[in-house]
C-alpha cells in the first residue's frame, strides 16, 4: 500500500512532462455565478443584426400602412359625428328609440328602422348559415380536386356580383314565386308562430316587399362571405389529427365532425358576425325590395319595413340641412354597429384554434 501512494507522485510528474501541467481552476463567473468575469476568458460575442437603408424604408412604409387603417377609420368616424351633430344636439338619445322620420317637427330617429334592419339581417343569415356551411365542408373534404377549383371560382364570382344584380333579381324573378310560400307559412304556421301572422293573407300585396323577401335576397349576398372563410378555416385542420382519427376507424364524416368541425368552430362563428355586419349594412338590394314603413314590425312576412341603409339612400338627394344631418348621424349608428361586430368576430377568431393556427 505504501509503495502504491509513494509512485503515485511519480505517475503524475510524468504526465506533467508529456501533457503539461493542468490549466488552472478558475471561479465559475457570469450571471448564474454571481462572479465578475476574469480577464482573458473568452465571453460570449452578442450578434446584432444590422438593419440597412432599405430595410428601415420597408419598415416605415409597411407600418404606415398598417396605421392608415386605423386613421381612414377614425376619420370616417369623425365625419359622420361631425356631419350628424346638429340632428343628435336635436334628438339626444331619443334618436335611438324614435319611430317617426320627420324632420320639419324634429321628431325622427332610427328606432324602427334599426329593429327592422336587425330583422332582416337575421333572416339572411338563418337561410345562409345552413348552405354555407354545407357547402364548405363539402368543398374542403368531399369535392374532387377539379370540382373544388370550379365552386371555388364560382364561390368568388358570387361575392363579385353587383349588389344591384341581386336587388333586381329578387324584385322581378323572387317576389312573385315567393308569394305562395309566404302565404303557406303565414295560414299553416300563423296560429303557432304569431309573427309569421299575415292581416289580409287573402291579399297577394300583403306579402310583397317584405322583410323576408329581403333577406332571402341578402342572404345569398351572404353566402359567398361564410362559406369562403369557413372553407379556409376547415382546410387548416391539423393532418395528425385528421389521421389519428381515420386510424382509429372513424369514417369520412366521424373525421369531419370529432376533428374538422371543432377545430374550425371559432372561425366559423367569426365568419357568421362578418356576414351579420354584411348583412346590416346592405344598401341597394333592401331598397329595391322593401317597402319603406316607419313603425316597428315584428312580422317579417307582411309588407313594409325599412332599414338604415336604405334610408339613407331612398332619403339623401330630397334632405335638406337638418335631414341631412339625420342622415348622417344614422350612418354613425350603422358604423358603430358594425364595426362594434367586426370587432366581436376578429376577437373570437384570434382566441380559438383555428384563429392561432391561421396568425401563425
Amino acid at each position: 500500500m505504501s509503495a502504491v501512494s509513494a509512485a503515485a507522485p511519480g505517475a503524475g510528474g510524468l504526465v506533467d512532462e508529456v501533457f503539461g501541467p493542468p490549466p488552472p481552476q478558475l471561479p465559475p463567473s457570469g450571471p448564474a455565478s454571481g462572479g465578475a468575469p476574469v480577464p482573458g476568458e473568452q465571453a460570449p460575442i452578442p450578434i446584432i443584426p444590422g438593419v440597412s437603408r432599405g430595410d428601415r424604408v420597408f419598415r416605415a412604409v409597411f407600418r404606415s400602412a398598417g396605421l392608415s387603417v386605423f386613421v381612414i377609420m377614425g376619420l370616417i368616424a369623425l365625419f359622420l359625428a361631425t356631419r350628424g351633430a346638429q340632428a343628435l344636439r336635436a334628438t339626444g338619445w331619443s334618436f335611438l328609440t324614435e319611430q317617426r322620420w320627420q324632420t320639419a317637427t324634429h321628431r325622427f330617429g332610427v328606432g324602427a328602422v334599426l329593429l327592422d334592419g336587425i330583422i332582416i339581417a337575421l333572416i339572411a343569415l338563418v337561410i345562409a348559415v345552413p348552405v354555407a356551411l354545407c357547402a364548405a365542408v363539402y368543398i374542403a373534404e368531399y369535392a374532387p380536386a377539379g370540382l373544388r377549383r370550379l365552386l371555388i371560382s364560382l364561390i368568388d364570382l358570387m361575392a363579385a356580383v353587383p349588389s344591384i344584380v341581386y336587388g333586381l333579381w329578387g324584385l322581378i324573378f323572387l317576389t312573385p314565386r315567393v308569394i305562395g310560400f309566404e302565404a303557406w307559412l303565414s295560414s299553416h304556421l300563423g296560429g303557432v308562430l304569431p309573427f309569421l301572422k299575415v292581416r289580409n293573407e287573402q291579399v297577394a300585396a300583403s306579402f310583397t316587399q317584405s322583410a323576408f323577401i329581403a333577406g332571402v335576397v341578402v342572404a345569398l349576398m351572404v353566402i359567398p362571405i361564410i362559406c369562403s372563410l369557413s372553407r379556409e378555416v376547415f382546410s387548416q385542420a391539423p393532418t395528425g389529427e385528421r389521421e389519428g382519427a381515420y386510424a382509429l376507424g372513424s369514417t369520412r364524416w366521424g373525421m369531419v365532425r370529432t376533428v374538422v368541425l371543432p377545430f374550425g368552430k371559432g372561425g366559423v362563428i367569426g365568419a357568421v358576425m362578418l356576414g351579420f355586419g354584411r348583412a346590416m349594412g346592405e344598401t341597394i338590394a333592401v331598397a329595391l325590395i322593401i317597402s319603406p314603413v316607419f313603425a316597428i314590425s315584428t312580422h317579417p312576412l307582411q309588407a313594409g319595413g325599412n332599414s338604415i341603409s336604405a334610408l339613407i339612400a331612398l332619403r339623401y338627394g330630397e334632405s335638406d340641412k337638418l335631414a341631412l344631418s339625420a342622415l348622417m348621424a344614422a350612418g354613425l349608428v350603422l358604423f358603430l354597429i358594425t364595426l362594434l361586430v367586426n370587432m366581436a368576430a376578429a376577437a373570437v377568431i384570434s382566441r380559438s384554434r383555428s384563429g392561432a393556427a391561421t396568425n401563425e
